[in-house]
């Protein structure tokens, strides 16, 4: 993937990929804040949140072996995995125990973010994606864009399209003379996955929770697909990330309460699953956790970085993000996109790409998302934090080993420009003496475009008008002018 900007250059070219984010976001958000102000104690909610994953990151070496306890002491086998291809080769081996080459997915962002799929695919297993929006963008041979609809950038007619012309290479074809009705779309998928469901023996899925106390996972979704992955095969396997765990029962009542109303606009997930081990005559016969690390600890070092962590996936922040409407989500090169994917996916994978490096640049700092976020993330805070990182290198945590990193390449004339600003701020008289003389030649400041490593900040914006004298200036004659008075 080229950089962010390059990426999004491209994206905001594209007419139609522009106006089905418009519509779908504004769709999202405005649905979504009618939801929210119907609570009274939104905010307390929301402070609530942050309290508990906070509570439960600063102790998470303590949860985590609490859950795998609890999974155990249940019927379930726990794994651990340290990063993606630790977490594919577990699954894989799993998956090929059962002797099966065919398994069913719940929509799972973790999986995306190891590559779960083409893993499977290079062992020779098919995997299936249940959720229709996954379903859409696995058919199209594409990417998911977005977390909560995946399949955002794409209209009606283009699914319509993709059904007819790929749904007979995965299973059951589409049914002839198919149009872009909403609900022939849906009957069309109910119809191809019905007979996976019912063939299946083996799925995987993700969870929107842990609960340490007890080892229940749980997932929430809207479509009843995840209910079908979670009950009907006789092996499951989960792959969650390790922050995902929460310490008990009465914590998950705050989540459930803020998660619906801040992702889908509703009072409740029409389909909350949650299962606890492996129950005789009930659901699947064998249940395998894989426990995700990826470099989550990592993020855990970090203190400003790791209220990352805290993110439980309702996507609300990139309904309200304007850099987000305009370019997409497959800019972000990776399944994270919008404000939450600029400060997670760096400090997943480090910065050391071009393009992880200009993720944290992918924002106006409007603030935005951490006005909607349901668990306070203070999204502005961190894209700042990692900008400097980026520019300035210093420690991080790598792989559990401290480490200093080297500014990224490229922001050489940036170095250059804040050591100038912290030396002119440093000195009262230069400032003031500079803003005076470039007062004076204004008239010189070119009106749209500056020259040398000025051009790559004026491409996209004008060049501000400068003032005619500075703000200091103009109110030490104002005050002499009104004493005068």
């Amino acid at each position: 993937m080229p950089p962010f900007p390059r990426a999004a250059k491209d994206a905001v070219g594209d007419t139609t990929l522009r106006g089905n984010l418009r519509h779908a976001t504004h769709t999202i958000r405005d649905k979504r804040a009618a939801a929210v102000a119907e609570l009274p104690d939104w905010d307390r909610l929301r402070a609530a949140g942050a309290a508990i994953k906070d509570r439960t990151l600063r102790h998470l070496d303590h949860y985590l072996e609490q859950l795998e306890a609890s999974v155990t002491a249940a019927g379930g086998i726990v794994h651990w995995a340290a990063d993606a291809a630790e977490a594919n080769r577990i699954v894989t081996d799993l998956v090929r125990e059962t002797g099966e080459r065919e398994v069913i997915k719940v929509k799972s962002m973790a999986t995306q973010e190891i590559g779960l799929n083409e893993a499977l695919e290079a062992a020779g297993i098919r995997a299936n994606e249940t959720d229709l929006a996954e379903l859409i963008v696995q058919l199209g041979d594409d990417l998911p864009s977005h977390i909560l609809v995946p399949a955002i950038h794409r209209n009606r007619g283009e699914i319509r399209d993709i059904f007819t012309e790929k749904m007979a290479r995965w299973g059951r074809a589409a049914p002839e003379g198919l149009t872009d009705s909403p609900a022939e779309l849906a009957e069309a998928a109910r119809l191809h996955l019905r007979e996976k469901f019912l063939r299946a023996r083996v799925g995987i899925s993700g969870a929107n929770f842990m609960v340490a106390e007890t080892g229940t996972l749980v997932v929430v979704e809207s479509e009843g697909n995840g209910r079908m992955c979670l009950t009907l095969p006789e092996t499951l396997i989960s792959v969650v990330g390790i922050e995902k765990v929460i310490p008990s029962w009465q914590d998950l009542e705050v989540f459930l309460q803020t998660l619906p109303r801040s992702s889908t606009a509703e009072r409740m997930n029409p389909y909350t699953s949650m299962w606890t081990g492996t129950t005789d005559g009930d659901g699947p016969r064998v249940f395998h956790l894989v426990l995700l690390d990826n470099g989550r600890t990592d993020t855990l070092a970090d203190e400003v970085g790791r209220q990352a962590l805290r993110c439980i996936r309702c996507s609300a922040c990139l309904n309200v993000c304007p850099v987000y409407e305009r370019a997409g989500g497959h800019a972000y090169g990776s399944p994270y996109p919008g404000p939450i994917g600029a400060i997670l996916t760096p400090q997943l994978r480090g910065t050391a790409s071009e393009l992880d490096a200009s993720l944290p640049y992918a924002s106006s700092l409007c603030g935005a998302c951490y006005e909607v976020c349901p668990v306070a993330i203070d999204i502005p805070e961190v894209l700042v934090h990692l900008r400097e990182r980026v520019v300035q290198g210093g420690p991080v945590t790598v792989r559990g080993t401290r480490t200093r990193i080297r500014p990224a390449k490229g922001h050489a004339a940036e170095r250059a420009a804040l050591r100038a600003a912290t030396w002119a701020l440093d000195h009262p008289g230069a400032l003031r003496a500079g803003q005076r003389l470039a007062g004076r030649a204004r008239r010189l400041v070119p009106r749209r475009r500056l020259p040398g490593p000025g051009r790559a900040w004026t491409a996209s914006r004008d060049v501000p008008a400068v003032p005619a004298e500075p703000f200091r200036d103009w109110w030490q004659r104002r005050t002499r002018e009104a004493g005068g008075e």
